[in-house]
């Protein structure tokens, strides 16, 4: 049975050890993925790409160079979350591509290709300045990956204590196109999670009127 919201909220931790006797359905990995697919993302660019890893050769390839942590082998699926490069320069038509697909006039169109390009004049500089756009938004969509994998029951753990460039080689990567953002292993908890900790609600939220 899914979770609530708040449910799945409680229910997530960052599992550290995955049972490695169950393996997630074909049609829970797709949710849980289709949450990361459908989720938004800064002029609609959806810059992401999602390489799901079941092979174990691969996974064992990947685990030295992610500080040799337990849930990369020990997990379901594991979950390589890339963020796009090339695709976002204005000079690849995707954006153009992408802002088409809302069906506006070429007035309408010209405007918001012509805002792409000033607000994000400087991020657009250099790939460096593109990946840290884009891993952001990589992020968001990452975020909402584990919420549904958690109303689902499932467990997973968001690593960035890897390196790059390493996995980058063995995934064979073409990193002028896509670069790592960050793994998601994905799987079933061994055993219950300690409570969560969290600051206060009103340590973190403030009104203003």
């Amino acid at each position: 049975m899914n979770k609530t919201f708040s449910e799945a909220m409680d229910f997530r931790h960052a599992c550290k050890i995955f049972d490695e006797s169950k393996k997630i359905s074909n049609e829970n990995i797709r949710e849980i993925l289709e949450a990361g697919q459908k989720s938004p993302s800064s002029f609609g660019m959806e810059p992401w790409r999602f390489l799901v890893i079941t092979n174990e050769e691969l996974k064992a390839k990947i685990r030295p160079f992610c500080w040799d942590q337990v849930q990369i082998t020990s997990c379901s699926h594991l979950v390589v979350i890339l963020a796009a490069i090339e695709a976002v320069k204005p000079e690849s038509n995707r954006p153009l591509e992408m802002l088409s697909r809302r069906g506006m006039s070429q007035e309408k169109l010209d405007f918001y290709i012509n805002l792409y390009k000033s607000h994000l004049k400087k991020t657009l500089e250099c790939d460096e300045n593109i990946y840290e756009w884009t891993s952001k938004q990589a992020y968001i969509a990452s975020a909402n990956m584990m919420t549904c994998a958690a109303a689902l029951g499932i467990d997973s753990c968001a690593i960035e204590g890897f390196e790059k460039e390493n996995v980058e080689e063995i995934l064979k990567l073409d990193t002028k196109k896509y670069q790592l953002s960050l793994i998601l292993p994905l799987g079933y908890r061994v055993k219950e999670q300690p409570k969560q900790l969290r600051l206060s609600y009103d340590e973190v939220v403030e009104f203003i009127s």
